[in-house]
């Protein structure tokens, strides 16, 4: 069988990416590679280099089978402001036409374009055209639906919102583009029924199919081994992601200084770092670790009493659950936008609302081991049922699919099945 050709539309792909989308997009990148077929990843480096203080050391482009291309000019931030404003890609249109034409790919897939020229790229043509929403960018101006830079956005007031994050209002999200655009996809992807359910309450008018993110089983060198020299002297949470201030980090040291019989190791780096090394200084229980390597972060998550996850903003999914849930490590999360479906679902973790929860079940999962350990099992059962990269895939295989049929491509249909259906 032929292998099918993919493009992945994304603007910000590792090492030239600031979050867990391009991550999520890597992922899926190597997981069709892995499968048979030719993927193609176009980026757009020019919005990486206006956002970030230097360029990425990339070391791993081109060892993965993948092939990525890289938007860039001379005008620099430049192009993304244009692209912000008139929501088509203005300085890079005809480059992403002329791959188009020279890939003729069977399914172009967007995936978090908001700087790539969307929602005018959107209308590139290819048999099937899927938008996956990493963000809540298509109901978000600022993509986070956290309000005035200051609080969850529970009613739309959009335009004193964007000025208010600093940013120029979008004129053309009162035209009807975006509708008009999204009205060509094929499939409108979701990470989460709470991510489904916001888009709908914010006004998106077309279904999205629930798809969650996934991560590829422990290799047996990737797990700890029982003789590993301890990571840390004493009980510890954990805390991994970037350090903003919407992930919450600055609740959760609050809790430790109160808790006080565990520390709190923080994996990861951003632009809050020095505000909350400033709040815990003269706290020895608190401890930064800036990035860790994953084969060092594996040992991390293995050892700690639960992974904490106290973002205050509305994500689309939650990532950082599905790690833990796949080294068996119980997390405790806000009862928040998707986190409470994913502890439910997986029944290996604890939720919390207010400062005085958090410092509770800090304290009921610390003093009970028999309990840690049930739910560290619950953890790797739910991982291996919900979350393992094969069986998503196959979700992801039979929604393309359906999609195919829809339009009459009973080919491309059985195809897509064939290579991604598989168990």
């Amino acid at each position: 069988m032929r292998p099918l050709r993919f493009l992945l539309v994304a603007t910000f792909y590792p090492p030239y990416s600031f979050g867990g989308d391009g991550i999520s997009v890597r992922r899926m990148a190597r997981a069709l590679v892995a499968r048979g077929h030719e993927v193609t990843v176009v980026y757009d480096q020019d919005a990486y280099l206006s956002l970030a203080e230097s360029a990425p050391n990339d070391t791993e482009a081109g060892r993965d089978g993948v092939r990525t291309v890289a938007l860039k000019s001379s005008l620099g931030i430049l192009s993304s402001l244009l692209v912000h404003q008139t929501g088509r890609a203005v300085v890079h249109g005809r480059e992403l036409a002329s791959l188009v034409r020279d890939i003729k790919p069977d399914v172009i897939w967007h995936n978090n374009v908001s700087l790539m020229g969307a929602p005018g790229i959107l209308a590139l043509e290819a048999p099937l055209r899927v938008y996956e929403a990493h963000e809540h960018w298509l109901v978000c101006p600022t993509h986070v639906l956290w309000r005035y830079d200051r609080e969850l956005c529970e009613t739309k007031q959009c335009l004193r919102c964007t000025i208010a994050h600093r940013r120029p209002p979008q004129l053309w999200r009162y035209s009807g583009l975006l509708h008009r655009k999204l009205a060509g996809m094929d499939l409108i992807i979701a990470k989460s029924e709470f991510s489904r359910r916001k888009h709908r309450d914010y006004g998106l008018p077309f279904d999205m199919e629930v798809l969650p993110l996934f991560l590829p089983p422990l290799a047996a060198a990737e797990r700890p081994a029982g003789n590993t020299p301890p990571v840390h002297p004493r009980p510890y949470f954990l805390f991994v992601g970037r350090i903003e201030k919407i992930k919450g980090v600055q609740d959760l040291i609050r809790a430790t200084i109160r808790h006080d019989r565990a520390d709190l190791l923080i994996a990861g780096n951003g632009h809050y770092t020095e505000e909350l090394k400033a709040q815990a200084a003269g706290h020895p229980r608190v401890r930064f670790l800036g990035h860790v390597a994953p084969d060092d972060l594996a040992r991390y998550y293995g050892a700690a009493i639960a992974c904490v996850v106290p973002s205050i903003v509305y994500e689309t999914f939650g990532a950082i659950l599905i790690e833990s849930f796949r080294m068996g490590t119980p997390v405790i999360a806000r009862r928040l936008g998707p986190f409470p479906e994913l502890v439910e679902t997986s029944g290996a973790g604890l939720l919390f609302e207010t400062d005085d929860e958090l410092v509770s079940v800090m304290a009921a999962l610390q003093d009970d081991p028999m309990r840690r350990a049930d739910l560290a099992r619950a953890a790797l059962t739910a991982f291996d049922a919900h979350w393992r990269e094969d069986r998503v895939i196959a979700r992801y295989g039979a929604a393309l699919g359906a999609a195919a049929r829809r339009k009459g491509n009973v080919e491309l249909a059985e195809r897509l099945e064939d290579s991604l259906c598989i168990l």
